[in-house]
């Protein structure tokens, strides 16, 4: 998705909205976050002129419910790593051209099987 800008940066309002928690509702921004206490409901954060306006105030309330675990727009603004968040903009990475690998932690048994696994497939390819 291309993010549009204007000449002050701020986004477009016919651009498509690249932030969690943000939606374009007649011409404003909006923002808000499902509560997983209420079974996903969604709660009403308010409504903002720009989309960076709502996806920061969505980051405060989502951080502020999930702490760490939270998926941010900025979570560089929470001293966290930029891959903590999936909707970073490419022109905010580091530019080192590494790619960056998110994992799941399971348990150690699927670990041992997955890389069992990995290790089986080569053993079998290469006899043949």
């Amino acid at each position: 998705m291309n993010k549009g800008k204007s000449n002050n940066g701020e986004t477009n309002m016919s651009a498509d909205i690249q932030y969690r928690g943000v939606r374009l509702r007649k011409g404003k921004y909006c923002a808000e976050i499902r509560h997983t206490g209420r079974g996903g409901a969604r709660v009403w954060l308010g409504t903002f002129n720009t989309a960076m306006e709502a996806a920061r105030v969505y980051d405060r309330a989502a951080y502020r419910t999930r702490g760490q675990l939270a998926i941010l727009n900025f979570p560089e603004d929470y001293n966290l790593p930029p891959s903590s968040s999936h909707f970073h903009s490419s022109s905010s990475s580091s530019g080192t051209g590494k790619e960056v690998i998110e994992l799941e932690y399971l348990d150690d048994k699927i670990l041992e099987d997955l890389l069992n696994f990995e290790d089986n497939g080569k053993n079998n390819n290469g006899s043949k």
